[in-house]
C-alpha cells in the first residue's frame, strides 16, 4: 500500500494543502490518536478531546465551532463521516481473497457456469445449472445450491449458504455465515400437529446490496422474498418469507421482519426492531432501536417504543411513566388526607 501523506488527504477531500506535510499510518479517535494518525471531529461535544489530541491532523465537520486560536492542521469538510470513509478506503489493508481460478478442493457441478475472472476458494460447492458472473469472489466453504444465478463482481465470504433457485444481482456482498433460501416459517395446526406448509418460492437480491454476517433470509411460500437495490443489512437480522424490501433501506442488527412485511424506499429500522407480519412501512420511515411495530407506518414517519408509536408521543409516554412512582406517593398522601377529613366530619 502506497504511504499516505497529509497532502494526499487534502487532495482526496478537496481541501487546501497543509502547511506542513507528513506521512500518516492510520486513523484513530481524538483520544487515542498518536502523532502519525489522522482523526476526525464531527460535533462540538468533542472539542475538549480535540484540544488534547496528539493527531497529526483532524478532519472537521464545517458546523463545528473551532476555537479562534486553533493551531492544529485541520481539513474542514461538508460531512466528516463521508470524508473519513474516503480516507479509510486508502488506509484499509487488502482483504485476503482466493486467487483467480478454482481451488482444487472446490466442487463445481458439470452444468454450472463461471464467468471470466472468478475466484473460487477451497471447499466451495456449486450446484447443477448454477451461474456465477464475471469477477465474483467466492470464499472458502461457501455452499451454492442448484439453479442459483449470481451476477457480476459479487463477493461471498466464508460459510455462506445460498440454497436452490436463488437470484443475486451485481456487486452484492454477503458476509460470513449468512443463509439465503431457508424455508419460510410456515405451519398450520391440523387438529393434532403443526403441519408444515411447503415453501416453494425464491429469494431475489437486487444490485449493490450488502448483507452482514449470520443474516437469515427465508424463501417465499410462493413468488419471492425480495431485497431491493442498494439496501444494507446488518448482522443477525431475520427476514421472513415473502418480505418485500424497497431500495436503499437500512436494517440494523437483530431486527426481525415477519412474513409478508413490505418496506418502502429508504426505510431505516434500528437495532432489535420487530415488525409484525403483513405490515407496510412507507418510504423514508424510521424506527428507533427496540421498536415493536404492530401497525402500518406512514411514509417519512418516525416511530419508537413497544408498541411503536409516533416518536414524540412515545417520548411523552415514557416521561409520564418515569413520573409514575412519584404520582403513586402523591395519591397515597391524598388518600390519607381524605380519610382524615372524612373522619373529622363524622365526629
Amino acid at each position: 500500500m502506497k504511504p499516505l501523506k497529509l497532502s494526499d488527504v487534502a487532495a482526496l477531500l478537496g481541501c487546501p494543502a497543509p502547511g506542513v506535510d507528513r506521512a500518516i499510518t492510520g486513523m484513530a479517535t481524538l483520544a487515542e490518536a498518536g502523532a502519525d494518525d489522522l482523526s476526525f471531529l464531527g460535533a462540538d461535544a468533542y472539542l475538549s478531546e480535540f484540544a488534547q489530541t496528539k493527531a497529526a491532523a483532524v478532519i472537521v465537520h464545517k458546523r463545528v465551532k473551532l476555537p479562534a486560536a486553533n493551531a492544529r492542521t485541520v481539513f474542514i469538510v461538508e460531512d466528516a463521516d463521508l470524508a473519513v470513509a474516503k480516507v479509510l478506503e486508502r488506509l484499509a489493508p487488502p482483504v485476503p481473497r482466493p486467487p483467480t481460478g478454482v481451488d482444487a478442493a472446490a466442487r463445481i457441478a458439470p452444468t454450472a457456469t463461471l464467468g471470466a475472472g472468478v475466484a473460487i476458494g477451497a471447499n466451495v460447492i456449486v450446484g447443477e445449472r448454477s451461474s456465477i458472473g464475471a469477477g465474483c469472489v467466492i470464499h472458502a466453504g461457501v455452499y451454492i445450491g442448484e439453479d442459483v444465478l449470481i451476477g457480476e463482481s459479487c463477493e461471498i465470504f466464508p460459510n455462506v449458504v445460498i440454497r436452490e433457485r436463488i437470484t443475486i444481482g451485481d456487486r452484492v456482498i454477503i458476509h460470513a455465515g449468512s443463509v439465503l433460501g431457508t424455508d419460510g416459517f410456515g405451519y398450520r395446526w391440523d387438529g393434532s400437529k403443526h403441519a408444515k406448509i411447503p415453501q416453494i418460492g425464491t429469494v431475489i437480491v437486487e444490485d449493490d446490496v450488502e448483507i452482514g454476517s449470520c443474516v437469515c433470509i427465508d424463501r417465499a411460500k410462493f413468488s419471492s422474498t425480495r431485497v431491493g437495490r442498494g439496501t444494507k443489512i446488518d448482522n443477525l437480522v431475520q427476514i421472513g418469507h415473502n418480505v418485500q424490501i424497497g431500495p436503499h433501506c437500512i436494517i440494523v442488527g437483530q431486527a426481525g421482519l415477519a412474513g409478508s412485511v413490505r418496506l418502502g424506499a429508504g426505510v431505516v429500522l434500528g437495532g432489535q426492531t420487530a415488525v409484525r407480519d403483513h405490515l407496510s412501512i412507507g418510504d423514508g420511515a424510521m424506527a428507533a432501536a427496540c421498536s415493536a411495530i404492530a401497525d402500518d407506518v406512514e411514509p417519512k414517519a418516525i416511530v419508537s417504543g413497544m408498541p411503536a408509536l409516533p416518536h414524540r408521543q412515545s417520548l411523552r409516554e415514557q416521561a409520564a411513566l418515569r413520573r409514575l412512582p412519584d404520582l403513586v406517593v402523591q395519591v397515597r398522601k391524598l388518600e390519607d388526607q381524605m380519610r382524615k377529613l372524612l373522619g373529622e366530619k363524622k365526629t
